[in-house]
């Protein structure tokens, strides 16, 4: 299908996202949504693709928000829908058998920022601002936010972003664990595609491990999260990748990990 609100793209092996509605500051409706569900489909059926990055067009904004002009319209059925849609396409985002990088370029704000704390990891530009400001429209986070961001920077500093609708800039965002890294604005996609380079270069099925082990052991005890662990080590043993690995360590050259897996 043609995109009016996303742009995809692969250059090589690596899935490229980016929010196409700069004059509404990439704000997300349920276009969107669609689109990004169709997107996310193509990312499943090719299994060449090895890492998804995130992004937005524009110099101003990863993702501003929800778009309010949309929301506004609903009936309070009509919201609690558009909130189910959103955190089932974020669920569907955060549980791609891939990594997926948030490349945050500017305002992450509400659905924003909630749509990057669904991907495995963010690096943001310098300029980037974070927050959670559905409080100050009378409303609160609808697409996971006051759910996943207690998880990352913990209880009570949610609490206090979601209760303030605060925006704080990269570098708190960095300081509370909610990036993992930040650059000059004009070096972040260069050393965003650095490090899914760098990702993707490794085999496919010990990606898919180390992700699930971590996003489920999250939800259970240590010693339950360890046998996942073991679990997971030995059914490695059945891939070509872990046979190739490892011979090409003694071998003392580059691994050739299978292209689809």
């Amino acid at each position: 299908m043609d995109y009016n609100n996303i742009l995809f793209s692969k250059e090589g092996n690596i899935a490229v996202l980016k929010f196409n509605r700069p004059k509404a500051l990439n704000a997300v409706n349920a276009d969107v949504f669609f689109e990004m569900n169709d997107a996310l489909n193509k990312i499943i059926s090719d299994r060449t693709i090895k890492v998804l990055i995130l992004t937005g067009e524009g110099e101003k904004a990863f993702v501003a928000g929800a778009d309010i002009s949309h929301m506004v319209k609903l009936s309070p059925l009509q919201l609690k829908e558009f909130s189910r849609n959103g955190q089932e396409l974020l669920f569907r985002l955060e549980k791609l058998p891939i990594p997926v990088i948030a490349s945050v370029n500017g305002f992450a704000l509400g659905g924003g920022c909630e749509i990057a704390m669904a991907c495995d990891f963010i690096y943001a530009s310098e300029t980037a601002k974070f927050g959670q400001p559905e409080i100050t429209l009378g409303v609160i986070p609808g697409f996971g936010g006051t759910q996943r961001l207690s998880r990352l920077v913990g209880k009570a500093m949610a609490k206090e972003l979601c209760m303030t609708g605060a925006m704080i800039n990269a570098q708190e965002a960095n300081n509370i664990g909610l990036v993992n890294k930040i650059f000059p604005k004009d070096k972040l996609w260069e050393e965003t595609m650095k490090t899914a380079t760098l990702i993707a270069g490794k085999g496919k099925v010990a990606l898919r491990a180390i992700k699930e082990c971590i996003e489920r052991g999250l939800d259970v005890d240590l010693q339950n999260g360890c046998y996942m662990e073991s679990e997971a080590f030995g059914l490695i043993g059945t891939s070509p990748d872990q046979k190739e690995g490892m011979n090409a360590f003694l071998e003392k050259r580059l691994p050739n990990w299978v292209k689809k897996s």
